[in-house]
């Protein structure tokens, strides 16, 4: 870039964009150092599409925490298969992980708050990290609507800790302007949604949201407060 854009910038620059505008404005503005990072639900399988439909030189990438569901190592394959297009995966560090195990158990995160931070953080905030570092633009799936912390976000916000950019396409869209556009596309998406499980995680820290619940009941839904969050989109 010629000189350096703030976030208000940046986001007048997306108003009224569409999704594949405001990618396509995404890649002139940062060209080879922009990223998205899929964890295969129904709003990252929507921009999936959006830039493998469209052949965008957006690298996609994924975490492979060690503890998915089946499910969504079945909708990764099915993503592969369908569009065509390699998904590279990062998995959290070997060393790390045996440590915290041998010391605290295979079920570490129930017992506190800050266990589960630290395994949160182990295995998807420092191999995702390490997926961004050199890039100047993390897309990511987030919507407005999801939570009352996400609520509080902008559709573009800047990283200071990371020194980047992240945007959210999808920022605006409902629950059924995503599922809609899942449905007209064929877009393969994980069988997990149609039996209550919303927002989908590590299988030991997800379930599914019961009829009235908040979006993110079912994420470590043993933690008291509504503002739960992995670390990933915390700035």
């Amino acid at each position: 870039m010629k000189k350096e854009i703030k976030s208000e910038e940046l986001a007048g620059l997306l108003e009224g964009k569409t999704v594949e505008e405001s990618l396509q404005a995404l890649i002139s503005l940062f060209p080879g150092k922009i990223i998205f990072s899929t964890s295969f639900g129904f709003e990252d399988q929507v921009l999936t599409h959006f830039i493998f439909k469209n052949e965008l030189p957006i690298e996609v990438i994924t975490i492979d925490t060690g503890r998915i569901f089946h499910e969504t190592y079945m909708v990764f394959n099915e993503t592969i298969k369908k569009y065509q297009k390699k998904i590279k995966v990062y998995f959290p560090d070997r060393e790390a992980i045996e440590k915290m195990v041998t010391e605290k158990g295979p079920f570490s995160f129930y017992y506190s708050k800050e266990n589960r931070l630290e395994c949160c953080r182990l295995r998807k905030v420092v191999p995702l990290n390490r997926a961004l570092a050199g890039k100047k633009c993390w897309i990511s799936g987030i919507r407005a609507d999801q939570s009352d912390n996400r609520g509080r976000m902008n559709i573009v916000e800047y990283d200071e800790g990371r020194k980047m950019f992240k945007v959210h396409p999808l920022f605006y869209w409902s629950f059924d302007d995503v599922t809609e556009f899942i449905k007209k596309n064929n877009i393969p998406y994980n069988f997990l949604h149609n039996k209550g499980f919303v927002s989908i995680g590590c299988e030991p820290c997800t379930r599914a949201v019961k009829p009235g619940e908040d979006f993110r009941a079912g994420r470590w839904w043993w933690e008291h407060g509504r503002e739960k969050e992995c670390g990933l989109h915390i700035k």
